[in-house]
């Protein structure tokens, strides 16, 4: 299964991309803030989901609020 971002490009692991809405994150004092770069995302085998480190913690996002960059 292959994850696409808000404009249909496919997303691999590795790839950088860059937050489009503003996103509460549970369990998170911080949001991601819109415009946010985020380097060396992993595909999880949901095609909609995406996993990514911030800071310390791990967390799985939406592909539907990322575009590739």
């Amino acid at each position: 299964m292959e994850a696409k971002d808000c404009n249909g490009n496919t997303i691999v692991d590795g790839d950088s991309v860059q937050v489009t809405k503003d996103l509460k994150v549970k369990g998170m004092a911080k949001t991601l803030k819109r415009g946010s770069t985020i380097k060396g995302v992993r595909t999880t085998g949901n095609p909609e989901q995406i996993e990514c480190r911030i800071g310390k913690s791990t967390i799985v996002l939406k592909t539907q609020f990322m575009k590739k960059v």
